[in-house]
């Protein structure tokens, strides 16, 4: 079985669902496929209200976000085909790729097409680490805002970034005890406003700690926690017991590089955006001109800085098809300065020094 597209979409997040969306919309046949049961990625799960701009959903619910560009794909649906449960599972030469549902694996031939694969949770190394009982924050959120489903009931959060935060506060609304947040940094990671909250809980917060060791045998029966030095190492004699029966890790993720690795882009290690990302210009193209990246697989940011690269790399997508357009690049110029302004101030300083360390690699900084 086959199937023939100008535009092919890998992963229906906000990255993808937005790619698709303006490339259908512009004109093209579109494909978008993901693995998952029902498009919109992690803002499926996300109760919590946004941040970013006024312009771009700031103030609106992850899921109410979902919902809209849910809603957005199926105003094109004379253009866009969308696939849900189904995986794309390899790049081959000349313009294919495979991909797989649960009744037949099918070749895809295609002009562009465009990655949003997203991110991977990180895990961390220490005693037990591999216990019932412990989650990473994405699953937690999937447990409880998906099918209903408390982890635990006495949790204790790792890691202080917004991820952490928001969850912290999730489980508690959930009526779930937050026995305690560990950072091994000396400052809290995340926004101020989500700190507060968790603080006004009375949420113990331990800064410059880190977790030894996971206590129990059949499951999660609670954790030896530790003070760290400057240089993240154990202090001898700072050990700390704490009750719980959950441990929910929320220590950052890496971007999802298998499928560009395939199709033979070229990668570079930024830290600053997560780790191992497919090099790519200001157009959201990659050293294999015929793929796009958009989305946490280019560098981990927000949901609404997925949503605008998405848009820039659908509407490049149909150019690199249909040839240059004024509306594609009335929608990429908007974009960009939206970019520039959710990047702005000392929050994206970071962002901004990875973005930065891409471009020169490509010769556009």
């Amino acid at each position: 079985m086959s199937r023939n597209t100008e535009v092919f979409v890998i992963g229906g997040g906000p990255a993808g669902l937005s790619a698709a969306h303006v490339a259908a919309k512009l004109g093209a046949t579109t494909l978008l496929v993901d693995d998952s049961a029902r498009v919109g990625g992690q803002l499926i799960k996300q109760t919590h209200r946004f941040f970013g701009s006024s312009n771009r959903d700031a103030g609106i619910r992850g899921i109410t976000i979902a919902d809209k560009l849910q809603q957005d794909v199926k105003e094109v649906s004379d253009r866009l085909t969308v696939l849900e449960n189904t995986a794309a599972v390899g790049f081959y030469h000349n313009k294919e790729a495979g991909i797989l549902s649960q009744k037949a694996y099918e070749r895809v031939t295609y002009q562009t097409a465009i990655v949003c694969t997203g991110a991977t949770e990180n895990s961390l190394t220490f005693e037990n680490n591999d216990l019932p009982g412990i989650y990473g924050a994405g699953g937690v959120q999937t447990l409880m805002n998906v099918h209903g489903i408390k982890p635990g009931q006495k949790i204790l959060m790792i890691g202080s970034g917004n991820i952490g935060l928001i969850v912290s506060y999730q489980l508690i609304q959930a009526g779930v005890e937050v026995v305690g947040l560990v950072e091994g940094m000396p400052t809290i990671g995340g926004y101020l406003v989500h700190a507060s909250k968790i603080r006004r809980l009375g949420v113990p917060i331990y800064t410059s700690h880190t977790i030894l060791k996971a206590l129990g045998t059949e499951g999660v029966e609670g954790a030896i926690l530790s003070r760290v030095d400057e240089k993240f190492q154990p202090v001898p004699n700072t050990e700390l017991e704490i009750k719980c029966d959950c441990i929910c890790l929320a220590v950052g993720l890496t971007p999802l590089i298998d499928l560009f690795q395939q199709a033979q882009c070229r990668m570079v290690h930024v830290g600053e955006l997560g780790g191992l990302v497919p090099l790519h210009d200001s157009s959201m193209r990659t050293t294999n001109p015929e793929i796009f990246v958009a989305g946490d697989a280019s560098g981990i940011e927000e949901a609404t800085t997925a949503i605008l690269a998405g848009r820039i790399a659908g509407a490049r997508a149909y150019e690199a098809t249909h040839g240059k357009s004024a509306q594609a690049e009335a929608i990429v110029a908007e974009a960009r300065e939206e970019l520039r302004t959710l990047r702005s101030g000392s929050t994206g300083e970071r962002i901004r020094w990875g973005r930065e360390r891409v471009l020169k690699e490509v010769g556009e900084c």
